[in-house]
């Protein structure tokens, strides 16, 4: 039987960039999602078969997926998706895999490891941008420094927000996050501490971000049991996050969050083809042992979202092959550190240091 690949969330922003780069480098792919008359629109544009199902019908989702190998879920929010479909997913023998790159996703999906294995599949969250150059990173970053003990992750990104990631990111900028330290998950507060970082075009300042998955995902690739995770945002964003530990309670209120998701609305799907060509990402991965000795590297790649849809079809294309690993995996652990580097445009670098 030939292997299929459905895509769920395919009318979406992320999902449209991802069936048209597959379209391009001739993976065939089935459309899927809730809305018939997007989809059918999509799918006779690019020449691929569709099928209609809600998340809300268990039944619908296993006639889906009944012949179908592996399923990538780009309808977030994923605290609300990935369940409904991993559930399905190892009735059905079916790879999962998603776009998700916060620690809640990827601790639930971590909780259903033994589930995976027993059922031959492989829970795969993260194979966008928001998982995959980090992690990548970090293990490559591991195999130069086997002794190290503390990790940091910190990236920037030029170009435009899509409404998607907007809703994921802005309207809990007040909420608590975590940080790993002596490989235990602790709380931590948004922007609680900054970085200096320069990824080529000059000194910008880096803040904790403490919602990345890689605090979940670079444990799991490393073992490194200390891990802090840093993004250069615009300057309101930080400063929102940094205030969030005095105004919390207003950031939290429903005409504050009302309001939020009135402007989120007013933006554009996502950004231009114009948008994403000037684009670009860069990711800084920082290894230190008990010794001092340090080592840094480097990645800097196309933008954000043409990374994911890259990415994406990568990682598919991996899993035709039959490259698989059952249980919770993260990209690093069965691609290898050099997974990011079949995506076109990427550039890596790395040097050491003695920290005194």
């Amino acid at each position: 039987m030939t292997a299929k690949v459905l895509l769920y969330g395919a009318t979406g922003y992320a999902g449209k960039l991802i069936a048209e780069t597959a379209k391009n480098q001739g993976v065939e792919l089935i459309l899927a999602g809730r809305n018939q008359s997007a989809l059918m629109s999509e799918a006779k544009k690019l020449g691929f078969d569709f099928r209609v199902f809600s998340l809300d019908d268990s039944q619908a989702i296993a006639h889906s997926l009944q012949d179908v190998t592996v399923v990538l879920n780009c309808a977030g929010p994923f605290a609300k998706t990935a369940k409904s479909l991993v559930d399905v997913c190892l009735q059905t023998h079916t790879h999962y895999l998603d776009i998700a790159g916060e620690v809640p996703e990827f601790q639930a999906l971590e909780a259903r490891d033994m589930e995976a294995k027993n059922a031959g599949i492989m829970l795969l969250p993260g194979v966008g941008f928001g998982i995959v150059p980090t992690d990548c990173i970090a293990a490559y970053l591991k195999s130069q420094l086997p002794t190290a003990n503390t990790l940091k992750l910190i990236y920037e990104t030029e170009g435009g927000v899509s409404q998607g990631t907007a809703n994921t990111v802005l309207p809990s900028l007040h909420e608590m996050g975590v940080v790993r330290k002596a490989n235990k998950l602790i709380p931590s507060r948004p922007a609680e501490k900054k970085h200096k970082v320069n990824f080529g075009a000059g000194i910008v300042t880096a803040v904790t971000n403490p919602w990345r998955a890689d605090l979940v995902t670079a444990f799991h690739s490393t073992n490194i049991p200390n891990i802090e995770t840093y993004t250069v945002f615009p300057s309101p964003v930080s400063f929102l996050m940094s205030s969030s530990q005095y105004l919390g309670w207003l950031f939290s209120s429903s005409p504050f969050q009302n309001t939020l998701a009135n402007l989120i609305k007013k933006l554009p799907p996502g950004p231009s083809a114009e948008e994403r060509t000037k684009g670009k990402v860069g990711v800084i991965g920082i290894v230190k042992d008990e010794s001092n000795r340090q080592i840094t590297a480097k990645l800097i790649g196309p933008e954000a979202y043409d990374f994911t849809a890259l990415s994406a079809v990568a990682v598919i294309k991996r899993i035709l092959k039959g490259e698989v690993k059952p249980g919770f995996q993260t990209p690093a652990t069965v691609y290898g550190a050099d997974l990011v580097l079949e995506i076109p445009g990427i550039q890596r670098f790395s040097s050491e240091a003695s920290v005194v």
